[in-house]
């Protein structure tokens, strides 16, 4: 069953955000600042899609083996148990429970245009967080952000959108460039922050600090496989070990997390 913002009584939340050739009222971001939560600097992904006309041409969704490896069992006789381990260069840490190397798929089916983006809502977030670094793994290989190959990886998507108590920021796969990036055998480790300041793109376009704590956050996908979602025209991207202030998140809520 797919999880639609529109259920949630969230649809009406919209903001006016610039994509690669297109100026798209989408979704702000819906996640939170858990006032109960515990302080420990962990939170959940939570997967969703908006889709109010029910088109069914976007998906979000954590799906096991898909995820960028690190220190994965593998086999090289087909016996019943792993004989060794594999790590792709650009993920040598990882969420230690994510136990079945699970990813976070996100695809939008079709046109940019379509009035539908595929969603993971950030909660559990720690009172009072300001924000100094974010990112995620991308199944993506090479070093170049814009390499057409594997994931897609636009100015707007997958994009974090932030609001703060002093306004709201995105902040997009390859705009503004990442602060650090790691090349692996099939994956990139995108950081934007961390020993430089985290910068993001106000709705009027200003590239800025992130000021303020933060009170809602999210990554959002609604570059489709048209030509102004960008070169690639693939409309589909994965990641894994999303990145909030170094803790990261690479793996889907269980049912306990809800």
């Amino acid at each position: 069953m797919k999880h639609r913002w529109s259920s949630l009584g969230l649809s009406a939340r919209h903001i006016g955000i610039v994509s690669v050739a297109l100026a798209l009222a989408l979704p702000m971001a819906v996640a939170r600042a858990d006032d109960d939560h515990d302080n420990d600097g962990k939170f959940q992904v939570i997967p969703r899609v908006f889709d109010p006309a029910d088109t069914d041409l976007v998906q979000s969704t954590w799906l096991s083996g898909t995820g960028c490896p690190t220190n994965a069992g593998t086999s090289s006789n087909g016996g019943k148990k792993p004989d060794g381990t594999f790590t792709d260069p650009a993920c040598p840490t990882g969420d230690p429970k994510d136990k079945d190397n699970q990813g976070l798929l996100l695809v939008k089916t079709g046109p940019t245009a379509n009035f539908a983006a595929a969603v993971a809502e950030l909660k559990g977030l720690p009172k009072r967080l300001v924000l100094t670094e974010l990112g995620y793994d991308i199944r993506k290989p090479g070093l170049n952000q814009n390499d057409p190959r594997g994931s897609h990886c636009g100015a707007g998507a997958p994009r974090f959108n932030i609001t703060t108590t002093t306004g709201f920021f995105f902040l997009g796969c390859n705009s503004p460039p990442p602060t650090t990036t790691t090349p692996g055998i099939g994956w990139q480790r995108l950081r934007w922050g961390g020993m430089a300041p985290l910068m993001a793109f106000t709705t009027s376009g200003v590239l800025t600090p992130v000021t303020g704590t933060v009170t809602e956050l999210a990554i959002v996908f609604d570059e489709g496989q048209d030509p102004s979602g960008g070169p690639d025209q693939f409309g589909a991207a994965i990641l894994d070990n999303i990145d909030v202030n170094g803790v990261l998140v690479g793996r889907g809520p269980s049912k306990a997390d809800h």
